[in-house]
């Protein structure tokens, strides 16, 4: 089964949400971004990934309580007991959710989503949460897409009634902006691979609790 109460873990997608690349600061990253206060995290792993990382990071994100999601692969999640998937439109399941969940049993399902029509078809077919993107304008992934800004994201987070993390580009200077939307995960990836990945985690944690202050949330 997966490391956290699937009954519990749907109530737990809020915050920031840490996207870690595979690479070999991966697990590095990751212990930061868990010690600095982030207790959602995804491993990416565009080229295949390195069993023995992954093995690693599900050791550390299980010691913390940490969610931890693999990118695409839902057979991975499965075979390293992730906690979900999250999947882009060109994954496996990612427009038919039934004959995976056949398989997946109770794990998180999320979906990248940047159209209100994408999101509601997110709702429709089941899944747990929407990743609604690019935000901002990002390197770190090529097809992104055009940037939706903060009023698209609006658009599409309000538009269904999932948990939604916001995506791309964002950093410690526009994260306040996006965490007075009112989503419910803010995700980052470039903003966390730096020198010292638990102070930049600790920084984006302290920016989200202090607009959940002034917008009365959490």
């Amino acid at each position: 089964m997966a490391q956290v109460d699937p009954s519990e873990a749907v109530n737990r997608l809020r915050g920031l949400y840490a996207i870690v690349n595979d690479g070999p600061r991966a697990l590095e990253i990751t212990q930061g971004a868990l010690s600095g206060g982030i207790t959602v995290i995804q491993y990416r792993a565009k080229q295949g990934y390195d069993a023995q990382r992954l093995r690693d990071i599900r050791s550390v994100t299980s010691d913390a309580n940490a969610l931890l999601f693999m990118n695409d692969d839902w057979r991975a999640a499965l075979d390293f007991d992730c906690d979900g998937v999250h999947l882009g439109p060109d994954d496996e399941g990612f427009e038919e959710l039934v004959p995976l969940r056949e398989q997946f049993g109770v794990r998180l399902v999320g979906l990248s989503c940047g159209t209100i029509d994408e999101a509601r078809m997110a709702e429709r077919i089941g899944a747990d949460y929407i990743g609604v993107g690019a935000v901002y304008a990002t390197g770190s992934k090529a097809d992104a897409g055009a940037p939706i800004g903060v009023s698209g994201l609006e658009s599409v987070a309000g538009s269904v009634e999932l948990p939604a993390a916001a995506i791309g580009g964002i950093n410690a200077s526009n994260l306040a902006a996006v965490r007075d939307t009112g989503v419910a995960m803010a995700a980052v990836l470039s903003a966390l691979d730096v020198e010292d990945p638990e102070r930049a985690a600790r920084e984006l944690v302290d920016i989200w609790r202090q607009r959940a202050g002034v917008r009365n949330d959490v």
